[in-house]
């Protein structure tokens, strides 16, 4: 993780959070992903390589206090890109979203300049609905919706 959030790309899209050290990097665990899991049932989970159990990324449901649906979020290591691996997390989260946890909507935003993360979601047939602001920075987002409750009608 400490690698990961330290990534240019990282820094670039979803920003930096100045956590240079494990132990911050453990601060940040405790008071952002496993509280969301104690209050909400969900959050980003660890991704790894099956036959080696390396992490190469997160990937998971996120609720954001914003928004009123949840929110698939990810994020991997530069050098697992184009391997089909942010693909499979993300698809796996959608389905267990809305098999296991019912959501029938889901969101995502990306930065107007990440290309990589809004092809992604589009591959997973998440539609772009236009712009949002970012609460915390004021900054434009993309953001995407995916409806299953609408294929089913």
């Amino acid at each position: 993780m400490l690698d990961l959030f330290n990534e240019p790309d990282w820094i670039k899209y979803i920003g930096d959070r100045g956590i240079r050290t494990k132990d911050a990097m453990k601060t940040y665990i405790e008071d952002g992903p496993m509280t969301m899991y104690k209050e909400y049932g969900i959050g980003l989970y660890a991704v790894e390589l099956k036959e080696k159990g390396i992490p190469i990324g997160i990937c998971g449901l996120i609720h954001r206090d914003f928004l009123k649906d949840v929110d698939l979020g990810f994020a991997f290591l530069s050098k697992y890109w184009g391997k089909g691996y942010a693909y499979e997390a993300t698809n796996a989260i959608l389905k267990y979203g809305a098999e296991e946890l019912g959501y029938r909507r889901v969101v995502a935003f990306t930065s107007l300049t990440n290309d990589k993360s809004a092809n992604l979601l589009l591959k997973l047939g998440m539609k772009d609905e236009g712009l949002i602001k970012f609460v915390s920075t004021a900054e434009d987002m993309r953001l995407f919706v995916i409806d299953s409750t609408l294929a089913a009608n």
